[in-house]
């Protein structure tokens, strides 16, 4: 039968009043009893054992308050009551612990770190490791940032042979210490796991990472275990210009996966440009490049630069019997090998050319060699081929340029006579020229003629007459220096074709070295500069505009005029060079304004062989040949620009910009006949010379993308 509360509680006051502690008490715990959630009540049941001396009885009722109360979500309250438990029961643990938990989830951590080290102090005193360690793992959970408490509880959990738990807790320690940037830290815990274990990647990773971020190499080297590893370490180093070190962590990389085909090329690429043939062979074969043409250009260029030329030219052939079109590619490789290996490169550029002249292409077969012989200046089997390949395919401007290297190249091997015949020849052409007659000076001195000046002399005043072999000539009858114009073929006459061409070379008014070339500055008529095994020859252009005016006489087309009294020395003679020189400007000067006339008509057709003609004059040569290339480009017959823009690329422009336009046009007609690795070596050659010129910085960039993708 249910108590009347009230007047239980109302009795049991009065029992107290009256001294009547016991009775009290009784009436007390009857009404708890009936009514357990009654806290009020049993909080002054519990004090009344306090006063009764019965301190257990106390506590037991005080706990079953706290937590009812904790349950119903009263903390405080709560709380309130652990602490009333450790006033009169100081050493009680379960009330210590308690109140750490409370205090902890009311955020009051150091109300709640006092209490959980109380319990350890008194554990540790009887000896309980691992109620010590228990402590220690609950204060390390307190608080995210006591980073020496969760160090600290990381070891406890070791103590209870948690290891797990242990390894879990260092790995979230160390990526909280990497997120924050403290790399110390991060490292002094994953160190702690890898202890734990040795075995875990997800560890050795996090450790590689770390010590790349402090710069500790060779710790990173000791953790890292994959060819990625290996790579990132490599980048790394790299970035902070540590090749060498790079590269021996590329070689590991390679080393575990050696099914790397892009690492190995690249190793090979490295170790070719340090010029280690023995190391690049390591990585790449004719067997691992398989039948990729790339990887099959590099092995050939490694056994090229390695001696075993035999077996890079076989590569060559092969690649290019499956498609001669690669002809371009093969050249590359011994144009690139040139300067460290002059006759492997040779070969291999002779054997691109062979193709190109068996497909007609005389142009590209003359363009290989042309860049060889401007990486290797005076290589005289190379400039004899070429002379042979301009002559057959009729490529006269260029044929007279590797004429003129031929005969330097022999005087420089001293081989006199060859050098003599070659350098009459192009007297006999251009006799006005003086680099021309300074390279037959230095080969009469070469054969030790003992007066080379007056024989000079003697052949230029017609005494005794230089004798040409220059095809272009039109007969026997023609004076030593003076070629008829003759009607040049109309644009209509001739079919277009793939022209490809070797960038014009150095124009003689440029003391710089010109792109590609190791050789001083300077010009081949310079009398106090030699050739040497490394100079190129230069034309020297006499501006025929400069000489005094004489009486203007009209030239005999069919037989040579009647010479002057014969000069005493080479002043005399180039004395009356220069009025004969003076007789044919009047008349190139009228073709020039007759087919100047003509184009400004719209008599196009009519205007191309008037200038063609007017071109022959040097002073003129510039401004014709620009006009022809832009009428031929309008025109859509791209070989024909691209001749006639390297014509007057040759020429000295009148000014420095008219120079520069016509080399961004040449770039241009380059480009659109699918020439682009000419068109960038012209780019480079503006961008050298006129610095930021219009787009030409984006250009040689493009030109570069596309060289690079083959």
């Amino acid at each position: 039968m249910a108590i009347d509360r009230a007047a239980t509680l109302r009795n049991a006051e009065k029992l107290l009043r009256q001294g009547k502690l016991d009775l009290a008490v009784a009436e007390y715990l009857r009404v708890v009893d009936e009514f357990p959630r009654d806290w009020n009540t049993g909080n002054i049941l519990g004090d009344l054992y306090v006063r009764a001396g019965q301190v257990d009885k106390a506590v037991d009722q005080f706990i079953r308050i706290a937590e009812m109360l904790s349950e119903e979500g009263f903390l405080p309250k709560a709380g309130a009551l652990y602490k009333k438990i450790l006033k009169i029961k100081p050493d009680h643990e379960h009330s210590l612990l308690q109140g750490a938990e409370i205090a902890s989830s009311l955020g009051l951590l150091a109300d709640a770190r006092a209490y959980l080290n109380t319990v350890g102090e008194r554990r540790r005193g009887r000896g309980d490791q691992l109620g010590v360690a228990q402590i220690r793992i609950r204060l390390g959970a307190l608080d995210p940032a006591d980073y020496s408490a969760r160090f600290a509880a990381a070891r406890a959990r070791l103590d209870m042979n948690d290891a797990p738990g242990a390894l879990r807790d260092y790995k979230e320690l160390a990526a909280e210490f990497s997120d924050q940037g403290r790399h110390t830290e991060a490292i002094e815990a994953l160190r702690e796991a890898a202890v734990l274990s040795p075995d875990d990647e997800d560890i050795r990773a996090r450790l590689l990472q770390v010590y790349l971020a402090t710069g500790d190499f060779v710790r990173a080297r000791e953790c890292a275990s994959t060819s990625v590893q290996f790579k990132a370490i490599a980048g790394q180093l790299e970035a902070m210009g540590q090749s060498g070190e790079a590269l021996v962590a590329l070689r590991e990389a390679a080393r575990l996966d050696p099914s790397d085909a892009a690492l190995r090329e690249h190793l090979a690429r490295v170790f070719v440009e340090r010029g280690d043939m023995t190391s690049a062979a390591e990585y790449l074969t004719v067997e691992s490049a398989g039948s990729d043409p790339k990887l099959l250009l590099l092995v050939a260029d490694i056994l090229l630069r390695s001696g075993r030329i035999d077996e890079g030219m076989e590569i060559a052939r092969r690649l290019l019997a499956e498609d001669p079109m690669r002809r371009q590619d093969v050249a590359l490789v011994g144009w690139t090998i040139a300067e460290h290996a002059p006759e492997a490169g040779f070969r291999i550029v002779e054997l691109a050319a062979d193709v190109a002249v068996a497909q007609a292409d005389w142009p590209s077969a003359a363009a290989a060699l042309q860049e060889f012989v401007t990486r290797v200046p005076n290589h005289i089997q190379a400039l004899m081929r070429l002379v042979e390949i301009c002559v057959d395919g009729g490529l006269e401007a260029t044929m007279y340029s590797a004429q003129a290297q031929l005969a330097d190249a022999y005087i420089t091997a001293g081989a006199a006579s060859e050098a003599r015949f070659i350098a009459e020849d192009l007297v006999a052409r251009e006799p006005w020229d003086r680099a021309n007659i300074e390279r037959f000076r230095r080969a009469l001195v070469l054969m030790g003629e003992p007066d080379p000046d007056g024989l000079i002399a003697e052949r230029l005043s017609g005494q005794s007459p230089f004798m040409s072999t220059d095809l272009s000539l039109h007969g026997d009858e023609l004076p030593p220096f003076e070629a008829l114009p003759g009607p040049a073929p109309s644009s209509t006459d001739v079919a277009p074709q793939k022209v490809v061409r070797a960038p014009a070379p150095a124009r003689s008014d440029s003391l710089e070295p010109g792109p590609n070339t190791g050789h001083p500055p300077g010009v081949a008529g310079d009398s106090d500069t030699p050739a040497t095994a490394f100079a190129r020859p230069e034309s020297v252009e006499v501006d025929l505009n400069t000489v005094p005016g004489e009486a203007k006489k009209p030239i005999a087309s069919a037989a040579p005029p009647v010479p002057g009294p014969i000069a005493a020395d080479l002043d005399g003679v180039f004395a009356q060079m220069r009025d004969d020189a003076s007789r044919r400007s009047t008349t190139a000067d009228d073709e020039y304004k007759r087919g100047l006339a003509l184009f400004k008509a719209g008599q196009i057709d009519e205007c191309i062989p008037v200038l063609q003609a007017a071109s022959k004059a040097p002073r003129l040569r510039f401004v014709t040949a620009a006009i022809l290339a832009r009428i031929f480009q309008e025109r859509g017959l791209m070989p024909q620009a691209v001749e006639w823009f390297e014509r007057a690329a040759e020429a000295p422009p009148p000014t420095e910009d008219e120079g520069h336009r016509v080399l961004y046009e040449l770039a241009d007609a380059l480009e659109a006949t699918g020439e682009s690795a000419r068109a960038l070596a012209i780019c480079i050659e503006l961008q050298a010379e006129a610095g930021d010129y219009r787009d030409i910085a984006a250009r040689v960039e493009r030109l570069a993308k596309v060289q690079s993708r083959g």
